[in-house]
């Protein structure tokens, strides 16, 4: 397992990316929409990992209402495994209590899952399969 990304949910993209790009000096590598997690996104690399900026497209989608729950912040943290399939059934043989029962697509087209964060010590943890290709290891 590598650190893929860390998310963070905010209420407008444009306004994060001026302090993330303009303060910070990241530099944004993508923008995307994922109607099925219902975020806007952007992605910014930072070291080996990438941050994620999330911007819900309605507050009743799973960002939306962690924006009216808990507001701006962090959301998820993300690492990439070789076997998306094959991890989540060792983690449910093992009793972790998982969101994603089977791999949903996510942003990039890419295979993910989430696991609850009741067996994760409070943290929302997000499986990411990257095609060997690209691993940035």
């Amino acid at each position: 397992m590598r650190l893929d990304h860390i998310a963070i949910a905010v209420r407008s993209l444009d306004d994060a990316l001026s302090f993330y790009m303009g303060v910070l000096g990241l530099t944004c590598v993508g923008r995307e929409t994922v109607a099925e997690q219902g975020v806007h996104l952007a992605l910014l690399p930072i070291g080996e990992g990438r941050l994620e900026l999330l911007e819900p497209l309605s507050e009743d989608s799973p960002v939306g209402r962690f924006l009216t729950r808990r507001g701006e912040g962090l959301h998820h943290i993300c690492f990439q495994v070789a076997d998306i399939e094959g991890t989540l059934a060792r983690l449910r043989a093992q009793g972790v209590r998982l969101i994603d029962e089977e791999p949903r697509c996510g942003a990039e087209g890419r295979k993910i899952a989430f696991l609850h964060p009741t067996s994760a010590h409070g943290v929302l943890i997000e499986l990411v399969e990257v095609p060997k290709e690209e691993d940035r290891t």
